[in-house]
């Protein structure tokens, strides 16, 4: 049954901020980083500040999300020199403002600094609490850390945080792993993500698994996203999206209107933006991005015009990601030059095989179908 509270909104308006920055680099990590050596911070400073300037959006901002690489790595000072320089652009604070940080970046004054900025929400990469598991992952951060600064963090006030977790690591038992979301449920975050471990070309782990040294099993991923939903749904966190739960209420919303198809702007190297019926990136290098940033007009990459078709099945596709669904109606309405129908027998045949349910005028997957989902998607774009 349909219950979740917070929908997201198509004419949102959000920010995501790329900060490159890592202290080290994870096997399966696939984003855009950099180690933080002094004149990289220098250029990448002096050009997001530019770029922030260069903002002509006067309006109200509804979430901001910083990300990275590791925004946490950042100084105090930098932190509220980007934070502040960023309201600036704006005619409101942001209903949610989340950034990122690892367990070895938090620290009292930092995390205080945040809050007093702004900040209201704080995702935390724990990725696993085993330290075998860590290993593997190729993580910087201990065990004892995740406890640390999951206290700093409440000590410091923080009311909304998430724990990013990974399953089916290579050699990770199911025990294992049942073992890491009952030390997150202990905790008590407001909000949890389960990533199923990806292998990314051009990442550590992509070549362990071209050499043969680990293989995909896609048996035991199914394994371990069941445990995951069963367990986590039995802890009273909603599963919201395929990869996130949440106590009631506390569901991302940054993520929920961007999965809406809403509008946002991407700044920093290799961030991507969604805006005006545009979609676009960044140039990736900081030195190209630098370089362009100081350009009368920054020269966007992957550049797309969004079409009511494109648009149209983009919204089915991550509309049906979520547990909430899709209403097709309220689609038609929104899109009105774009015909569904010729997705009525898709619809019914994929009701006969369990893998989706009508609830009024909703439709949303199953379990069986979200574990699926991929496929379905693949499906609707072919029908498209």
């Amino acid at each position: 049954m349909y219950f979740q509270r917070k929908i997201g909104k198509p004419d949102a308006f959000g920010v995501y901020l790329h900060v490159p920055f890592c202290a080290s680099t994870c096997d399966f990590c696939s984003f855009y980083q950099k180690l933080p050596k002094r004149k990289d911070l220098e250029l990448y400073l002096e050009g997001i500040i530019q770029e922030i300037k260069t903002i002509k959006v006067k309006k109200h901002v509804d979430t901001i999300f910083w990300g990275g690489g590791t925004p946490g790595l950042l100084s105090i000072k930098n932190l509220e020199l980007l934070g502040y320089q960023l309201i600036k652009s704006f005619l409101s604070y942001p209903s949610e403002w989340t950034i990122e940080m690892t367990p070895s970046t938090v620290n009292p004054k930092k995390v205080k600094a945040l809050l007093d900025m702004g900040v209201t929400r704080i995702s935390m990469g724990v990725q696993s609490f085993q330290p075998e598991t860590l290993k593997e992952l190729g993580r910087a951060h201990k065990s004892k850390q995740i406890y640390k600064a999951y206290e700093i963090l409440r000590s410091q006030g923080c009311k909304n945080i998430n724990l990013d977790l990974i399953f089916a690591i290579p050699g990770q038992s199911m025990n294992s792993w049942e073992l890491d979301l009952i030390e997150a449920k202990k905790l008590e975050p407001e909000h949890i993500s389960t990533y199923c471990l990806t292998f990314e070309e051009d990442t550590p782990l992509y070549l362990k698994l071209s050499q043969g040294k680990v293989q995909i099993d896609f048996e035991r991923e199914l394994a371990f996203y069941k445990k995951t939903w069963e367990f986590l749904n039995q802890n009273e966190y909603m599963q919201y999206e395929i990869s996130n739960f949440s106590r009631i209420g506390f569901e991302c919303e940054h993520n929920l209107n961007t999965w809406a198809m809403s509008n946002w702007l991407g700044l920093g190297p290799s961030a991507c933006s969604q805006y005006m019926d545009k979609r676009f990136s960044n140039p990736i290098s900081i030195d190209a991005w630098h370089k362009k940033v100081f350009e009368k007009k920054i020269k966007k990459e992957n550049f797309v015009i969004l079409t009511d078709k494109i648009k149209a099945i983009d919204s089915l596709i991550f509309g049906l990601r979520m547990n909430a669904g899709i209403d097709l109606q309220e689609l038609s309405q929104r899109f009105p030059k774009i015909y569904f129908g010729n997705l009525n027998s898709y619809w019914r045949a994929c009701e006969r095989a369990k893998l989706l349910k009508y609830y009024k005028e909703r439709i949303s997957l199953t379990n069986s179908g979200r574990l699926l989902a991929d496929r379905i998607g693949a499906d609707l774009l072919e029908i498209f």
